[in-house]
């Protein structure tokens, strides 16, 4: 069902000590009766102890990225099994530094989409065009092929489990926003891309956040558009106040 989302992705940041700190000052500052649904998501060397600690609120932990291969001769990666066992029911995939630094392909991430939902995980797709395709008028089109390709194997059944984010790659990390008439007009689109593969209803009920830049001083405006149903957060999620800020802009 469409819900309300923040999800915060802290990336390659904060050690033992000062996830606990980040978490303790989330656990102070965010309402515990909000109508949203809280996610952060640790480096995989914290999320044990972000699950324990995040126990008795209503924050839910997500990873960061997982292994499509159930187990096997992978140095360095965490499999499905492993995040499960430890209470992260969620995982982050397709993120754009995934794409982009590490060269994931859309192929390979319908492999771990698969792999994710094969063991009860909830899936935040990440997806979205670079800045070249904007300019060229072809963000649709990349956006369309992206979602074909990552998920759109997928039985209906499975789109229970998929919540998506639209992250404009340019607006990551940049300082740049879209504006929140473009953030609606994709989310539309994207909206309207679902009702024609799947149907209205997986169209109405899966929930579209927006990544790319999102402060405290324009999540109000981007959340308000209808076909936004929240935000997937990079550098404002370090920060307790400002993250507090955005979850209370729903």
């Amino acid at each position: 069902m469409r819900h309300k989302i923040v999800a915060g992705n802290w990336k390659m940041h904060k050690n033992a000590e000062e996830t606990e700190d980040l978490l303790n000052e989330l656990i102070a500052k965010l309402p515990s009766d909000v109508a949203v649904e809280i996610i952060v998501a640790p480096t995989f060397v914290n999320l044990a102890s972000a699950v324990d600690h995040l126990e008795f609120t209503n924050i839910d932990v997500a990873a960061q990225n997982m292994h499509q291969a159930e187990s096997g001769a992978f140095t360095g990666e965490i499999s499905a099994d492993m995040l499960k066992n430890i209470g992260v029911n969620t995982v982050i995939l397709g993120h754009s530094e995934r794409r982009a630094y590490f060269h994931e392909s859309d192929a390979l991430l319908a492999s771990k989409v698969n792999t994710a939902l094969k063991h009860d995980m909830r899936v935040i797709f990440c997806f979205g065009e670079e800045l070249k395709d904007r300019q060229a008028h072809q963000h649709f089109n990349i956006v369309e092929n992206q979602l074909n390709d990552g998920l759109f194997h997928l039985e209906t059944k499975d789109w229970v489990n998929i919540v998506l984010a639209y992250e404009p790659v340019w607006a990551i990390g940049t300082g740049e926003t879209a504006t929140p008439e473009q953030a609606q007009e994709m989310h539309h689109f994207i909206r309207e891309t679902i009702n024609a593969k799947y149907g209205g209803d997986v169209a109405e009920d899966v929930s579209i956040l927006y990544g790319g830049s999102v402060k405290p001083d324009n999540a109000k405006e981007i959340f308000s558009k209808p076909d936004v149903d929240g935000g997937l957060i990079g550098g404002a999620a370090l920060n307790s106040d400002h993250f507090a800020a955005i979850v209370n802009a729903i």
